[in-house]
């Protein structure tokens, strides 16, 4: 089973069956069920606090992707990591290459999964169907 956690702040507007959608085609193209990833949709002072804390840059990002250390729990599931988009800068990047906010915030999820994974984007993209949404 795979499980997408998402947390939101309410003002703004994702559709988590989306979200869910991509995340799970993602997992299935690679071959890895039974596991548990979280996502979390921010504004520009979290991310830019995130961002500070863990990269030791004071401005806002697109995506931080955070990777467990312990990732299997006491029931094998597979907790890969947690990934957070800024909901501002996603929407600074559906303006800049004329994509819907839901385009967007796929195109970043997919960069954060990659992250989790070690993988480069560039190669990765071309092999995971959710990709070809954009």
């Amino acid at each position: 089973m795979i499980s997408v956690l998402i947390s939101s702040e309410s003002r703004y507007p994702i559709s988590r069956p989306k979200i869910r959608r991509v995340v799970e085609e993602y997992l299935r193209a690679i071959g890895i069920e039974d596991v548990e990833v979280s996502i979390a949709i921010v504004g520009s002072r979290k991310m830019r606090q995130l961002n500070k804390k863990w990269r030791n840059l004071d401005e806002p990002t697109t995506v931080l992707s955070f990777a467990l250390e312990e990732p299997r729990d006491e029931k094998g599931i597979l907790r890969i990591g947690d990934i957070v988009i800024s909901y501002p800068e996603s929407r600074q990047i559906a303006q800049e290459e004329n994509l819907t906010m839901d385009q967007a915030i796929e195109k970043l999820l997919i960069h954060g999964l990659n992250n989790l994974f070690g993988k480069n984007d560039n190669h990765f993209l071309s092999q995971v169907p959710a990709a070809k949404t954009f």
